[in-house]
């Protein structure tokens, strides 16, 4: 059972009002089990896990999840904390989760969807608490977790829209995997919001982390005649590239402008450090139980602060678009044709948070994927 869904994985903005909706309270794409809780741990004696996809230094995905450990640690300052980076998808990775049991962890937080290779050593520690990351078989001892990504990437794909001279956007993709496929359509869908002819090109890399092939990817992107770029790569890979060409781009994970000031555009930041110390509480005090929790814009997910070069006129027309969706908007309403143009969701329907987190299919005007 080791198919694509074992590949994929995946300082908020504070907008004041908007920010108070109910958009902010993590949502339940199924209810929570019916499992009895797992019983209180002493803090002082509680093991908690992490097992990355990553480097904790990349300054992106697994650096995010090892600042929401540091907050762990900072709340429960008597429990311990193991982590294990760059875990393969391989037997290696079940190799590393059964460490962490035999060490006595009392909660596991695979950073990655490991399928299997998590599903394996869980389903043989009914007493250990499991988190995955983008995860999707939850278990009695086994929740899963991700991040509504795809209503900031909207609001970046408006401002992108409204950027672009050529309409020619570009993408640089890991896996054909739901957060990839999540991310491009929701971007095209908001730059075609103001640019009706606008498309994407995506070149898939296989790869989360790989600076080089990012490079060349976004280079590539960029010859072929796209002005802005996007993608869900954990470095500054193809930001630099932009930066030197004269493009722009849209990153992921954490705000690292630095890297292309003139070229950054926003960034889709995410932040887990509150999600992970209530988790860790509710199984300190006996209070954990198995959920699927989406965190939602503006509680886990957001856009980065604009960049120097976005005009004032597009951070209030892609702001506005937050606005309506911080409000109970979705644009994510039918009738919305795949890259074949068949007709995948119904004039009028709305899609729901489960079938936007289960993206697998590509929208009319998405190419490469």
């Amino acid at each position: 059972m080791i198919d694509l869904r074992n590949l994929s994985r995946r300082g908020l903005l504070n907008l004041g009002a908007a920010a108070g909706t109910s958009l902010v309270m993590p949502q339940l794409i199924r209810p929570a089990s019916a499992a009895a809780p797992l019983p209180a741990v002493p803090e002082e004696k509680a093991i908690i896990a992490f097992g990355h996809t990553g480097p904790v230094a990349d300054e992106g995905w697994t650096w995010s999840h090892d600042q929401g450990m540091k907050a762990v640690q900072a709340a429960f300052p008597k429990l311990k904390t193991v982590f294990v980076e760059s875990i393969p998808y391989s037997a290696d990775a079940s190799r590393t989760f059964r460490q962490f049991v035999s060490q006595g962890a009392n909660m596991v937080f695979a950073t990655s969807n490991y399928g299997d290779f998590l599903y394996d050593v869980a389903k043989k520690s009914p007493d250990v608490a499991f988190y995955e990351c983008d995860g999707r078989n939850p278990l009695d001892n086994l929740s899963t977790y991700y991040l509504a990504h795809w209503y900031p990437t909207y609001v970046t794909g408006v401002a992108a829209g409204l950027i672009s001279k050529t309409g020619k956007l570009g993408y640089v993709g890991s896996f054909p995997v739901p957060s990839v496929f999540s991310g491009t359509n929701a971007f095209l869908m908001g730059a075609r919001s103001v640019n009706p002819a606008a498309t994407m090109q995506v070149i898939a890399i296989n790869s989360w982390f790989d600076p080089q092939a990012a490079t060349q990817a976004g280079t590539a992107l960029i010859d072929n005649g796209a002005d802005l770029v996007f993608g869900i790569m954990d470095e500054a890979g193809y930001l630099q590239v932009a930066e030197k060409r004269g493009a722009k781009a849209v990153m992921w994970n954490t705000d690292i402008r630095r890297f292309g000031p003139k070229a950054y555009v926003s960034s889709i930041v995410i932040d887990f450090k509150k999600f992970y110390v209530d988790q860790v509480r509710a199984r300190l005090e006996g209070k954990w139980v198995p959920t699927q929790t989406i965190l939602p814009m503006g509680g886990g997910v957001d856009r980065d602060a604009w960049g120097e070069t976005v005009p004032e006129e597009v951070r209030k027309q892609a702001d506005a678009v937050r606005e309506k969706i911080a409000g109970g908007w979705s644009p994510f309403v039918g009738e919305i044709k795949d890259a074949k143009g068949n007709v995948k969701v119904a004039a009028g329907k709305k899609m729901t948070e489960a079938e936007l987190y289960n993206w697998d299919w590509s929208i009319d005007g998405v190419r490469g994927i």
